[in-house]
């Protein structure tokens, strides 16, 4: 035959691939009169004996993998594989799988109508190394993306959290200015873990969902994949975040502000190329509502006797004052406030996690000198120490004055920090430790914030004008004009 036409046909009749055809056709000898070598097996197969005990493993275990059986072989026959045979058994299930394997799982591509479905999740961000003043910063993205467009919007937040989903996903929704028909999630189960009640925060999300009209849905446990589009963009979000870090030579910011802002402008320039097909979503999706829907979850506690709070599974102090008092906690995404008679009257930063504990000894320093001698054996002790400077302080008193006296003059320290400010007497007590100071004092700290204040210039003294002065400018325009 001479035609290619022809000699495809002829393979095919026989039963041989085209290629492989031609390759005997070059050679001018039939299969059977070439050697092993040639024909494409240099040496006997090792496993031919163990294949059908291999296929019943992989028939059994199908997530098992060719090197697991071949370690098992290994053990089950000593001394009859050798480690570089592992190669040629994954050759050989790589083509059993293909042709006499267990089915594997079909993913559909689905599609995407403009406006119809928006997806998010939360992604942890560590793994980039990014730091705050010098400080590791541990912390997670809320990630919402429109699967038609790819447009995509991030919040920075500190936990999987209902607030933390709530607030994500409402600055996603009033960035956009619009509102989609659908909203993918995961099964949120840190997310429900992290509420004292799985019920609660059923409700809650199904009313946000309602407040903003959006039909909800949730993928399968342990089905990532249904959730690919947000999934997918989590990998290129963070690879974008990797490079822009890299060009910018640094990965500290000044500020969580500065950071969330170099976020921002990640995102901006994302969705930059996204502007045609997001303008056909813009056009189908519904409208925002007049405002946002509060995120913070309300309690009513009362405060205790040691001026403590408990909200969310975690201790707060308040101010003394509300000893004994109902009080408002709104927890928010990722600060706390305390409310009493539609007044707030405090506020501090949310604590992370269950069982932790925050104390400011502003709250509690007026009782605390009065009794020094609960100090020794107050629970949350450690919290009374701002920085390190006071706790060498504290140390150093306890070895100078004693146990009893050297408590009773950290917190007379400590009672000047709250009243003149904790950045000022940490400054004097940083002098004080670098001189060497023999004897750390509250009347030494206090002599010298009071050198300090009357060094500082209160009286800023102003030259009289002397108006004369106009007269001569204007009477010099007249003479040019």
């Amino acid at each position: 035959m001479t035609s290619g036409e022809n000699r495809e046909i002829a393979a095919s009749k026989a039963g041989m691939d085209a290629k492989t055809a031609r390759k005997y056709r070059r050679l001018g000898k039939m299969p059977s009169e070439l050697s092993l070598a040639v024909r494409g097996r240099t040496r006997p197969d090792p496993f031919v004996d163990v294949w059908d005990e291999v296929q019943e493993l992989f028939r059994a275990n199908p997530g098992l993998e060719a090197k697991t059986v071949f370690e098992y072989l290994q053990r089950q026959y000593p001394g009859r594989f050798q480690d570089g045979q592992l190669r040629t058994l994954q050759r050989r299930v790589k083509g059993w799988r293909a042709t006499d394997g267990p089915a594997r799982e079909v993913f559909f591509v689905q599609q995407h109508p403009p406006g119809r479905l928006g997806a998010s999740d939360f992604t942890h961000m560590e793994e980039l190394g990014v730091t705050i003043a010098g400080q590791s910063y541990p912390h997670l993205i809320y990630h919402f993306v429109l699967t038609y467009s790819n447009w995509e919007a991030g919040t920075v937040c500190y936990s999987e959290s209902f607030e933390s989903l709530s607030e994500g996903l409402q600055n996603a929704l009033w960035k956009l200015g619009r509102v989609p028909q659908r909203h993918r999630t995961d099964r949120l189960s840190t997310a429900v873990n992290n509420t004292s009640n799985p019920a609660e925060f059923t409700d809650r999300y199904t009313g946000l969902m309602r407040y903003y009209g959006l039909e909800s849905e949730k993928t399968q446990a342990g089905h990532g994949n249904e959730n690919g589009d947000v999934e997918q963009r989590h990998h290129r979000f963070k690879r974008a975040v990797a490079q822009e870090l890299m060009l910018r030579g640094s990965l500290d910011f000044r500020s969580v502000d500065e950071y969330r802002g170099f976020l921002d402008a990640m995102f901006e320039r994302l969705n930059a190329g996204r502007r045609q097909r997001l303008a056909e979503e813009m056009a189908v999706m519904r409208e925002l509502p007049e405002r946002r829907m509060e995120s913070a979850k309300r309690e009513r506690v009362k405060v205790d006797s040691g001026s403590l709070i408990y909200a969310d599974r975690n201790v707060y102090s308040v101010p003394s004052r509300l000893i004994g008092e109902q009080v408002e906690v709104r927890l928010h995404m990722d600060h706390v406030e305390v409310w009493y008679g539609q007044k707030k009257v405090e506020q501090m930063p949310r604590l992370r996690g269950r069982r932790k504990h925050r104390v400011d000894y502003r709250h509690i320093i007026d009782w605390l000198v009065r009794k020094p001698g609960a100090f020794e054996h107050y629970r949350y002790r450690d919290e009374l120490f701002p920085t390190s400077r006071f706790r060498m302080a504290f140390d150093l008193l306890q070895e100078q004055l004693g146990r009893s006296h050297g408590s009773k003059e950290y917190l007379r320290i400590l009672e000047l920090a709250a009243k003149d400010g904790e950045v000022r007497v940490d400054a004097a007590l940083r002098a004080m430790l670098e001189t060497g100071d023999a004897q750390i004092s509250a009347k030494g700290i206090e002599a010298m914030l009071e050198t300090e204040h009357s060094t500082v210039v209160r009286d800023v003294q102003v030259a009289a004008v002397d108006l004369r002065l106009f007269d001569q400018l204007f009477g010099a325009r007249e003479v040019l004009q």
